[in-house]
């Protein structure tokens, strides 16, 4: 009987038949350890195919309009960060990447891996898998498109909001996205290109730390080489100096956490009078001004998110130090737990980027960041990357 090791808690287990579309996860940390596909690759094929036909509408047309002192203003994906290139070049960059960039590599990547597939071209596949793997989690169409419907509530007050047909393009762009976000894994890619059936040891191995997983496609071999045998990524039995990775950027993030919540986010200059907020003090706003809602959304993905994330991981990290040994699986939930909520508080900068597209009449009304938004975005990208760089398997470590 075949065996397998679980990615995420190096856990032996035996290979067991499964049914088309069905998962199997492992019994000690709930990682899935099977991932069958739900769409077959042509449906793949298809939907990434649509999804590159709605790219370009949903992009660069107008999302929607504003009658702001009697003149029309339109906002697109790209017109804030752009906007924001030339006084704020991180912010705008930033914004710009995580809702432009990374959403079209994911999509041509996709196409790729299908080619890649029908072409039998393993280098071709191992690039494009490979970016899917590293973009992913920087795919930001949903957060995008909640931070516009905040940016909407908060300029409703000042001009007449128009919805234009490009935003339909940009709704059924995300469920497509969301859809192969999902789904598409690079460990299924290879095993198509090449069954696992053909690579996995037939035994258990002795000692333990003598059976590896790819990190890349998946695959259980045997410790004695140190690339892939069937996708040639480098094999490592943990990930190389992911402990002194993780605290790196976690305290780099916290370094800028201060900066990020006590200079102003946003500066609002409405009749020549500038009002400048902080995180903090913009929430505020929102609940003078009865945005309950609104200043909810805020306050978690701005405020509760970074923190609850760089006090997780910390603990994390202390857990591992420290070789507890209890609690391990429910640490393992907290680890995911972290690594899906982080992107959310990309939301305060696309608010602002879709703000400074729709706001700008000079001294009258005008909407710029503020210095607490490089921080802020800075505190996002190290709080992800820590979260990334931590290697799962050391919470489950033995430690005797």
């Amino acid at each position: 009987m075949h065996v397998l090791k679980c990615t995420s808690c190096d856990l032996l287990l035996h290979e067991i038949p499964l049914a088309p579309k069905h998962n199997a996860y492992c019994p000690q940390c709930g990682s899935p350890v099977i991932h069958r596909k739900f769409f077959s690759f042509s449906a793949e094929w298809a939907l990434s195919l649509a999804a590159l036909a709605l790219f370009f509408p949903a992009q660069y047309f107008a999302l929607l309009s504003i009658n702001l002192l009697g003149v029309n203003l339109t906002t697109t994906v790209t017109s804030g960060s752009l906007t924001l290139m030339s006084s704020y070049p991180f912010v705008g960059g930033l914004v710009l990447f995580c809702t432009t960039v990374t959403p079209l590599l994911f999509i041509l990547s996709i196409i790729a891996c299908n080619l890649a597939l029908s072409l039998k071209r393993p280098k071709m596949l191992f690039f494009s898998t490979s970016v899917i793997e590293k973009v992913k989690h920087w795919v930001m169409v949903d957060i995008f498109l909640v931070s516009l419907a905040v940016a909407c509530f908060k300029i409703q007050e000042y001009a007449i909001i128009t919805f234009t047909p490009a935003l339909i393009s940009f709704v059924f762009l995300q469920i497509i996205l969301g859809a192969l976000l999902s789904h598409v894994s690079a460990k299924n890619y290879w095993e198509a290109y090449r069954p696992s059936h053909f690579h996995l040891p037939q035994k258990i191995a002795t000692p333990l730390n003598q059976i590896l997983t790819c990190e890349h496609c998946g695959l259980t071999q045997e410790r004695d080489r140190q690339h892939c045998v069937r996708c040639n990524a480098k094999l490592e039995y943990r990930a190389f100096q992911s402990i002194q990775k993780t605290w790196a950027s976690l305290i780099t993030a916290l370094i800028f956490l201060f900066p990020a919540n006590l200079y102003s986010i946003s500066v609002l200059i409405s009749n020549g009078k500038k009002m400048e907020d902080t995180i903090f003090s913009g929430v505020a706003s929102l609940i003078k001004e009865d945005m309950y809602g609104i200043a909810i959304i805020i306050f978690t993905a701005s405020i509760i998110v970074p923190v609850a994330k760089i006090v997780s991981l910390f603990y994390l990290l202390i857990c591992i130090h420290l070789k507890i040994k209890t609690r391990k699986k429910e640490r393992m939930r907290l680890y995911r737990f972290v690594r899906w909520i982080g992107k959310w508080s990309m939301m305060d900068l696309c608010v602002i980027a879709i703000m400074v597209s729709l706001i700008e009449r000079g001294n009258l009304l005008d909407f710029t960041p503020g210095p607490g938004a490089i921080a802020f975005g800075l505190v996002v990208i190290f709080t992800m990357i820590s979260a990334e760089s931590l290697d799962s398997r050391l919470i489950w470590d033995k430690n005797e």
